[in-house]
């Protein structure tokens, strides 16, 4: 009787290899594949439109249940050579939607707000709560530097405020605000992608009306927001300063993340003639926030 297992093969490769092997993989039956640090070796700021993988990536091939791995295997090794360290492994047949929905939970920042999966419940009475899928290719709040702006927010009393969230991403940070009492927000983002991912999320949390959005800044007239967030990189976060500062009210408070701890000197160092008490208020995992309030 065939065995009725997925089949999974992983090979570890150099960056240059990577695209190769993967391509192999699917000419041999591949139904999907994917890339993996296999070394914990951060990638950070690519140019943009810059892919960039890891010096060690682990490359893994999903194939149909019953595969024999053997001549695939043989096969890689013919073609890649014996020295690539590779392996296959059977996954056990089951309902694989269930099973990536299962492992993910709400999550709280701060006192009141919690970013819940559209298919589970906050049952905490005074609970505010964000509704955001996991899966999408921009922020859901699981990463060190989204969960320090979440808490920035949370912190501050943004009842009647106007917040700017620029690189917003899946627009979470810019729901965030809105849903704890902002009266509006404005979303900047260079990535079509991001702006109609931000449209969706801000729908189906209902303050479609109070979000505006922008696919880049040049036609954003100055303003003067009473909170600013920006969870980008250290290098564009330097860059944009001035068009930051330009849109920060007076007075207004800051919060910048997408940095590393051992950058935060330098990015601190691009917004201090523009902001006061330019600091690193917050760190996690080795990622820094950094806030101020404008001149």
């Amino acid at each position: 009787m065939q065995n009725t297992d997925w089949i999974q093969i992983r090979m570890r490769t150099g960056n240059k290899l990577a695209d190769t092997a993967a391509e192999l993989l699917e000419q041999l039956g591949a139904i999907a594949v994917s890339y993996t640090d296999a070394e914990d070796s951060p990638i950070l700021e690519p140019k943009p439109g810059e892919r960039r993988l890891w010096p060690a990536t682990e490359v893994t091939g999903l194939l149909p249940q019953g595969t024999d791995p053997e001549p695939i295997l043989f096969k890689l090794k013919a073609i890649l050579g014996d020295h690539l360290p590779m392996m296959s492994t059977r996954l056990e047949d089951k309902n694989w939607i269930r099973a990536w929905m299962d492992q993910f939970k709400p999550l709280k920042f701060g006192k009141h707000l919690w970013i819940c999966p559209s298919w589970l419940k906050v049952e905490e009475e005074d609970a505010i709560v964000v509704m955001l899928d996991p899966g999408l290719a921009f922020g859901t709040g699981t990463h060190p530097t989204t969960s320090l702006c979440l808490g920035f927010l949370d912190s501050l009393d943004l009842k009647d405020k106007e917040i700017l969230d620029y690189g917003c991403g899946s627009g979470i940070l810019a729901i965030a605000g809105l849903k704890l009492g902002a009266k509006k927000a404005l979303g900047v983002d260079i990535d079509e992608q991001a702006i109609e991912a931000s449209q969706e999320n801000a729908s189906r949390n209902d303050v479609f009306e109070k979000l505006e959005l922008h696919l880049g800044s040049k036609d954003v007239k100055e303003h003067s927001f009473e909170v600013t967030v920006a969870n980008i990189l250290a290098g564009p976060l330097a860059e944009l300063e001035p068009d930051i500062a330009r849109l920060t009210a007076h007075g207004g408070k800051l919060a910048l993340s997408g940095i590393l701890v051992e950058q935060a000197q330098d990015v601190i160092d691009a917004y201090k003639d523009d902001f006061d008490d330019m600091k690193l208020a917050d760190s996690k995992d080795g990622w820094a926030l950094l806030t101020g309030i404008r001149k």
